[in-house]
């Protein structure tokens, strides 16, 4: 199974367009070690030729021209895409399907939940309608597993997390299982499985059984404090409020990652905020000593 990681940051990707906060600041005036990212998706195939994209982010344009294994191939119009698996409907996971309007029917596998917001509160699947059209597909949030056609030797098993929909979304403030899930993935001829999940809040019990069975770890890595957004006087709203549990602290990403031995461990969905950007910081010094990765756009991974 090859991962290939089109984009590594969360919405606004880095640097963010109107940010300049320490980290934007300095990625653009080239004095800090980093590297830029587009928005969070990967890309997932057995045969590096039909590949599983998740999430659509507004950057996907760029994101499939610097990935050879994608691109057009045969006839005149062609994609290496066979489907699309939405793991929520946040804007920055699902704008990108706007940008795929030019081809043949689109194969969106996601929750009746997120049909539900793309269907109302950001209609893009009746936006769509029009040009390529979107075939939903959906898909179980209860830890169940289903296989798609076209991805030979893949089996995919979702499970509901706990999160907020997006604010456009009716039910914004009424929470349902499938807003937003996580998702291993599994290469059936080897056994080989990898847990995705950009947008994680809180470790559930069946989120710490899919962290501890699986050979690698894309796990949500958004910001390295609780509070970090107010800090730094962008906002004032807090990590977990937000829908994503902080590296740093008591309960955090990397004290639940330690408890992990046989995986590879990477973050994936980081913030413009966050210091472990800076690869010369503190605390992406204490990420390579726990063993953690930073994931990065063109990552690939093979299991």
């Amino acid at each position: 199974m090859k991962i290939r990681v089109l984009g590594s940051a969360a919405g606004g990707g880095f640097p963010q367009w109107n940010c300049n906060c320490h980290n934007c600041q300095r990625i653009r005036n080239n004095t800090m070690n980093g590297r830029t990212r587009t928005q969070s998706s990967i890309a997932v195939s057995t045969d590096n030729f039909n590949w599983l994209l998740f999430n659509t982010s507004p950057d996907i344009r760029a994101q499939l021209e610097a990935f050879p294994a994608i691109q057009p191939k045969n006839g005149i119009r062609d994609t290496g895409i066979k489907a699309i698996l939405l793991m929520d409907s946040q804007i920055d996971h699902t704008t990108g399907l706007l940008m795929l309007r030019e081809g043949k029917p689109l194969e969106v596998y996601c929750t009746e939940m997120v049909k539900q917001d793309l269907s109302t509160g950001f209609p893009t699947f009746k936006m769509l309608a029009d040009y390529c059209t979107i075939n939903h597909h959906s898909i179980p949030h209860d830890g169940s597993s289903f296989e798609i056609p076209g991805i030979n030797d893949l089996r995919l098993y979702t499970q509901a997390l706990k999160s907020k929909a997006p604010p456009y979304s009716p039910h914004r403030h009424d929470p349902h299982d499938g807003d937003n899930i996580g998702v291993i993935i599994e290469q059936i001829s080897t056994g080989k499985k990898v847990f995705y999940s950009p947008g994680l809040g809180e470790i559930e019990p069946h989120v710490l059984h899919a962290l501890q069975t699986v050979d690698c770890l894309l796990v949500d890595g958004t910001f390295w404090t609780e509070d970090e957004m107010v800090t730094q006087g962008i906002s004032q709203k807090r990590a977990r409020e937000i829908g994503h549990l902080p590296q740093s602290g008591a309960g955090g990403m990397i004290e639940v990652l330690n408890g992990v031995s046989q995986a590879r461990k990477i973050l994936i969905h980081i913030n413009n905020t966050n210091p472990i950007l800076d690869e010369d910081s503190n605390e992406r010094k204490q990420l390579d000593a726990a063993g953690i990765e930073v994931a990065y756009d063109g990552l690939e991974i093979d299991l």
